[in-house]
C-alpha cells in the first residue's frame, strides 16, 4: 500500500504576525516545518512527503527537509483547497492508494496516529470509507456572538475539533477536489458533501497548530519530553610562538605572539568542539580532524564548529548553551569577549544569549602564567531526542 503525505506549507501565517510565514519559525532550533515532517514519518507506514510550498520557496523548503525522503515540492494555490488540488494533481501518473494531507504549522503528531489512521483504511470494509481523521471532543462551552454580544449558546454534544494529518485514500479525495464547488474548511468536508464516509479516531491536545505566538511555547512544551538533556566538556592548550595570528574563539586578535598548531590552533574554538562531541559521546576533534592529515593543515577552526554544530542537526538535536573560558595572561579578553560570542553564535546557527565567553588568569603561575602558551575549557549543553 503506498502512502504519500502532503505537507501543506503554501499558507503566509498573517495570524501570527512575524516576519517569515509561521511554518519556518524556529522550534527548538530547527524550523515548524522539519517538526511537521519528522512527525509524520516516526510511525513509519509513509513512503514519502510532498510538500506544497509557496511559488519561489521550493528549494528553501528542500533544503530544510533534507535527508527526509521526500518528492520535488508542489507551488500550492491562492487558497489551502486550491494548494491540496495542486498537490494531488501532480501525483495523477503514479497515484498512491492512501494520501495523509497534514499541516506544516503542526509540529507535533502524537505516536501512533498515523498508524491508526492507516489502519482505519487498511481494510477493503467497510467499502464506503473514504477517510479517516483524528479529532478532540468539544469540552468548552459555545456561545454564538455579535458586536460584542452573546446572541445564544450551541449545544457542543457530539462536536469534535477536527486535526490533521487526515489520511484518505487518493482516488476518492482527488475526485471531491475536482468535484468542489465551495471552499471547505479540510478535506473531509469536501468527502462529507459527496455523501463519502469519514471515520472519526482520537485526537489529542498536544497536536496543536502554530496559530498565535503563544502556541509556539505550548509546541515546546509537548515536545520537550522527546528530549534528554546531554553535557560534554571540552580542554585544550596551544604554545604562543612568533610569526602566527592569534585567533581566539574565531576572532583574529591583535598580539605580538600567535598559537602554534596544526590548524589555525583557536584554542577557544577547539575546546568548544570537544565539548559538543562529547555531549553527542562522538569522541573528539582529533577524531574528526586528524592533524596527521595534510587537509587541515593551517585550516581555519571554524570549519570544525560548523561540522560540530551540523553534528547535532543531524542527529535531531539542539544546542542549549556553550560556555568558554580562555586561560591567559595577555591579550586581554574582555575588550573582545562580545564579538567572540557573536563569532560563535554564527557559527552554531544559536542565539548568541545562549553562549559564553570569559576569561580568567592563573596569577601568573604554570605555562599560561608565564605568557608561554593560552589553555582553554568548554562546556556545552544539549538536547537530543529521547
Amino acid at each position: 500500500m503506498r502512502v504519500i503525505a502532503l505537507l501543506m506549507a503554501a499558507g503566509r501565517g498573517s495570524r501570527f504576525g512575524a516576519d517569515v510565514p509561521k511554518q519556518y519559525l524556529p522550534l527548538f532550533g530547527r524550523p515548524v516545518l522539519r517538526h511537521a515532517a519528522e512527525a509524520l514519518l516516526a510511525d513509519g507506514g509513509v513512503d514519502a512527503l510532498l510538500p506544497v510550498v509557496p511559488e519561489g520557496e521550493a528549494e528553501a523548503v528542500s533544503a530544510l527537509l533534507a535527508g527526509l525522503p521526500c518528492l520535488p515540492p508542489v507551488t500550492g494555490g491562492a487558497t489551502r483547497q486550491e494548494s491540496v488540488r495542486r498537490g494531488l494533481e501532480s501525483l495523477a501518473a503514479d497515484p498512491p492508494r492512501i494520501v495523509l494531507v497534514h499541516d506544516a504549522a503542526r509540529p507535533v503528531v502524537p505516536r501512533g496516529t498515523v498508524a491508526a489512521l492507516l489502519g482505519a483504511l487498511a481494510a477493503e470494509v467497510p467499502q464506503d470509507l473514504m477517510g479517516a481523521i483524528p479529532a478532540q471532543p468539544v469540552s468548552d462551552t459555545l456561545k454564538v456572538g455579535a458586536g460584542g454580544r452573546v446572541l445564544r449558546t450551541v449545544p457542543r454534544a457530539g462536536l469534535y475539533r477536527a486535526q490533521t494529518p487526515q489520511a484518505f485514500r487518493y482516488a476518492a479525495l482527488l475526485d471531491a477536489h475536482r468535484a468542489a464547488r465551495e471552499e471547505a474548511t479540510d478535506d473531509a468536508a469536501l468527502l462529507e458533501a459527496a455523501g463519502l464516509q469519514v471515520a472519526l479516531l482520537p485526537g489529542s491536545e498536544s497536536n496543536l497548530k502554530v496559530t498565535y505566538p503563544e502556541d509556539l511555547a505550548r509546541a515546546e512544551a509537548a515536545l520537550l519530553p522527546r528530549y534528554l538533556p546531554a553535557m560534554g566538556t571540552g580542554f585544550d592548550v596551544h604554545r604562543l610562538v612568533e610569526g602566527r595570528p592569534l585567533v581566539l574563539c574565531g576572532l583574529t586578535i591583535p598580539h605580538p605572539l600567535g598559537l602554534d598548531g596544526h590548524s589555525d590552533a583557536d584554542v577557544g574554538l577547539h575546546a568548544l568542539c570537544d565539548a559538543i562531541y562529547g555531549a553527542l559521546a562522538e569522541g573528539d576533534i582529533g577524531r574528526h580532524f586528524p592533524p596527521s592529515e595534510a587537509e587541515w593543515k593551517d585550516a581555519d577552526s571554524a570549519r570544525f564548529l560548523r561540522h560540530a554544530a551540523g553534528r547535532v542537526a543531524a542527529r535531531g538535536g539542539i544546542i542549549t548553551h556553550t560556555d568558554v573560558t580562555l586561560i591567559c595572561e595577555r591579550p586581554k579578553i574582555g575588550p573582545h569577549a562580545d564579538a567572540m560570542r557573536a563569532r560563535l553564535a554564527e557559527l552554531m546557527g544559536i542565539a548568541v544569549d545562549r553562549v559564553s565567553v570569559k576569561a580568567t588568569t592563573t596569577e601568573r603561575l604554570g605555562f599560561t602564567g608565564r605568557g608561554e602558551g593560552i589553555a582553554a575549557q568548554a562546556a556545552a549543553t544539549l538536547l537530543l531526542p529521547a
